[in-house]
Parts: C-alpha cells; structure tokens; sequence
C-alpha cells in the first residue's frame, strides 16, 4: 500500500480537547464544508492528485510519484471499505482531499491510516487541520481507536497538525510516525458528525445550482451576442 503522507497547510491550530480528540480550529473561524465522497467523485480526485506538482507529490506519497502510479493509487482506493473526504471551492473543482484508510491488518489492531492533500493555491486557509479533524471524528464514530499517519520527518507541516492534536510523534531518520489516541464514540460525536455532513451537502448543492446559473446566464448571452450579431449583417 503506498504510504500516505501530506502536503498540507498548516495555518489552522488543531489542539487536543479534554477527551483526547482534535478540539476545533481555534483559527480560521469560518465554517469550512466538508463532504464525504465516493466513488463517483474518483476522476475529481485524480485530477485534484495530478495537479500536485512533483515536491507535493513527494510528501504526499513518499516519493515523486509520476501520473501512472497516482493513477493506480486512485483507481485502487476502495470505497467500500476507506473513506474519502473532499472540500469544494465555488466552481465545484475539488481542491483538498483526505484519504481515511482501513488497511486489514490495521483494522485489527484498532488503527486507521490518515493522508490528505491540498491544491497550493488554496494553502494557509486551514483545510489541512480541518480535514484531519473531520476524519477523526469520523474514526470515532467507526470505532477507530488510533488515527495513525506515516509522514516524512521533512513534512513538518504535517507533523505541526498531528503534535498539535495530542498525537505521539516517533521519528526514525528520515521517516516519522505519529498516534493519536481516539476517545470512545458519544451521542455528541454522531451528532456533529451528522450536522457537518449535512451542512457540506447543502453547500455543495447550492455550489451546484449557481455553477448552472452561471451556465445558463453564459448560454444567454452567448445567443444573445448571436443574434445581435446576425441583426448587424443583415443590416449591413
């Protein structure tokens, strides 16, 4: 399986709450929508991977990876079993994504793999750290009792989030390790769990219906500059 590590913001404080799990972003107040997706969305999320350029492909996968194995790791990603979490900008172009993985031989021992991307343009919002907390509460809800990522030890960004949120960090030369120890699933956990999804899926339909006005609107002028154009030399 390939490694998943991250290159991702950091400008978002992630801190540990009384209960061990990620408490929310002190910064960056602003709500941030955050959806699970599924297989439908696999083309997006290559295309999300294919942007990244070959420094961010590095610490996202551990090694420049070229298009055809970023390809393979997406189209292997199982969704029945894994989770993915992606965040839209206004034109619905997919522009962070975090991978939730349930290796088998993970899934025994309690643990869940975490991986996440972020376009560069869209860097120093937060979504890093607001993606992390999202699969947490996530892990929580499934059972999960540690979140663990495998991060190069030169991804400080990422190793800054999972510090932040309580985890035990082990560095081992050029590669880090890193645990963070889930609390047990509440009704409160479930809740916000629910709210939030239900709130990305909102803003994503809203998202949707305004990208066909803009369409529409585009089509009209478009028929419009047509036909005026169409007068003009028939006049002429």
């Amino acid at each position: 399986m390939d490694r998943i590590n991250t290159p991702l913001d950091s400008g978002a404080d992630v801190s540990a709450g009384p209960t061990g799990a990620p408490a929310p972003v002190r910064r960056h107040a602003a709500l941030v929508p955050i959806r699970e997706i599924g297989p439908r969305y696999r083309e997006r999320i290559a295309q999300h991977m294919l942007s990244l350029d070959e420094r961010d492909r590095y610490l996202r996968f551990g090694y420049a990876a070229n298009d055809a194995q970023i390809r393979r790791y997406v189209d292997g990603i199982d969704f029945s079993r894994d989770d993915v979490f992606g965040i839209f900008n206004r034109k619905l172009e997919l522009i962070a994504v975090a991978h939730l993985a349930y290796p088998p031989d993970m899934v025994r021992g309690g643990f869940a793999e975490f991986g996440v991307s972020v376009a560069k343009h869209t860097r120093g919002r937060g979504y890093g750290a607001r993606l992390f907390e999202r699969a947490a509460i996530h892990a929580v809800n499934c059972g999960v009792k540690t979140l663990y990522i495998h991060a190069l030890t030169e991804n400080t960004a990422m190793l800054r989030i999972a510090r932040k949120a309580g985890a035990r960090v082990e560095r081992e030369g050029s590669e880090s390790e890193a645990h963070l120890a889930l609390p047990v699933a509440s009704l409160r956990t479930r809740l916000s769990e629910l709210l939030t999804e239900r709130v990305a899926r909102m803003d994503h339909w809203l998202k949707r219906e305004a990208v066909l006005a803009r369409s529409a609107l585009a089509l009209a002028q478009e028929i419009r500059d047509g036909v005026r154009e169409g007068r003009h030399k028939s006049g002429s």
